[in-house]
C-alpha cells in the first residue's frame, strides 16, 4: 500500500505523467485475450533521463509506443507536458531513407528555413560523422546509421526524446562508443530521456533512474535512483557494482 501512495504522489508532482491502468492484446485467431500492462502509475521529472528495462517481451516498447502516443488503445492517460511540447523518437532501426543523403536525413526533420539546418554540420562532427553528409546509409556500417539516428534524434531540439534500444544487436566496442557518445550529447542538450533496454549494463551506465518491469501482465517492480557521477559513467567497474546494487546481483 506504501508504494502505491508513493508512486500517485510522484505522479501528481512531476511535469511527465504516465498512467496505464490497462493495456489488453486482443484475441486473435487461437491466441486468447493478454493483458500486457497493468497499474503503471510514472512521475518524471524534466531534463531527467530514465531507463525502463526488464525481460524480453515484457511490453517495455508497448508502453513506450503509448507514451509516444502511437497506440491509443489502453486505458490510463499520458501527459508529457503543454501542447506544444516536442517529442522525439529514437527506434531499433536507424530507419534512414536509403534514397537521402546522411544530411538530407538529418534536414528532413526540420522545417524549411529553420535556422537549426546550419547545425547540422556541427553535430554530424559531434556524433563521429565529419565528412560523411553526402554519403548515402547503404555506404555507412550500422553503428555509422546510428550515430546519424542520434543526430536526427537531437536536431530538434525534442523536450522529450524516447529510445527503443537504440543499440541494440551491435558488438559491444561499437556499442559502448554509442552509449558514451549518447551521454555527451545528452549532457551538452539536456533533455527529457526515456529509454528501453533489456542490458542492465546499459541501463546502469546511461540512467538517472531505472524501472524495472516484472514479466507477464507487466507493472513496474522496481524504481531505483543510479548513484553514479557523469564521470563514473564510463568506469566498468563503478558501473558493475552499481548495476550488483540495483539489481541484487552476487
Amino acid at each position: 500500500m506504501a508504494q502505491v501512495s508513493e508512486q500517485a504522489s510522484d505522479l501528481a508532482n512531476s511535469s511527465l505523467k504516465i498512467r496505464v491502468d490497462h493495456k489488453i492484446f486482443p484475441a486473435s485467431g487461437t491466441r486468447p485475450e493478454q493483458t500486457v500492462l497493468k497499474n503503471i502509475s510514472i512521475g518524471i521529472e524534466p531534463r531527467s533521463f530514465v531507463v525502463i528495462t526488464g525481460p524480453s517481451g515484457c511490453g517495455k516498447s508497448t508502453l513506450l509506443n503509448i507514451i509516444a502516443g502511437l497506440d491509443p488503445d489502453y486505458e490510463g492517460d499520458v501527459v508529457l507536458g503543454g501542447p506544444d511540447t516536442k517529442v522525439g523518437y529514437i527506434f531499433q532501426s536507424p530507419r534512414l531513407l536509403p534514397w537521402r543523403t546522411v544530411y538530407e536525413n538529418i534536414a528532413l526533420v526540420l522545417p524549411d528555413g529553420d535556422p537549426r539546418h546550419a547545425q547540422i554540420e556541427d553535430l554530424l562532427r559531434q556524433v563521429g560523422l565529419e565528412g560523411f553528409s553526402s554519403q548515402y546509409p547503404e555506404r555507412l556500417s550500422l553503428g555509422m546509421q546510428r550515430r546519424a539516428a542520434l543526430a536526427r534524434g537531437f536536431i530538434t531540439e525534442p523536450d522529450v526524446l524516447l529510445m527503443d534500444e537504440p543499440f541494440v544487436s551491435l558488438d559491444d566496442p561499437t556499442a559502448q562508443g554509442l552509449r558514451e557518445l549518447l551521454i555527451g550529447l545528452w549532457n551538452r542538450r539536456p533533455t527529457t530521456v526515456i529509454f528501453i533496454t533489456h542490458d542492465r549494463a546499459e541501463a546502469v551506465m546511461l540512467g538517472t533512474r531505472i524501472l524495472r518491469m516484472s514479466g507477464a501482465n507487466a507493472t513496474i517492480g522496481q524504481d531505483e535512483t543510479v548513484r553514479l557521477s557523469p564521470a563514473e559513467r564510463t568506469d566498468r567497474e563503478k558501473v558493475q557494482a552499481e548495476q550488483r546494487r540495483i539489481f541484487h546481483e552476487t
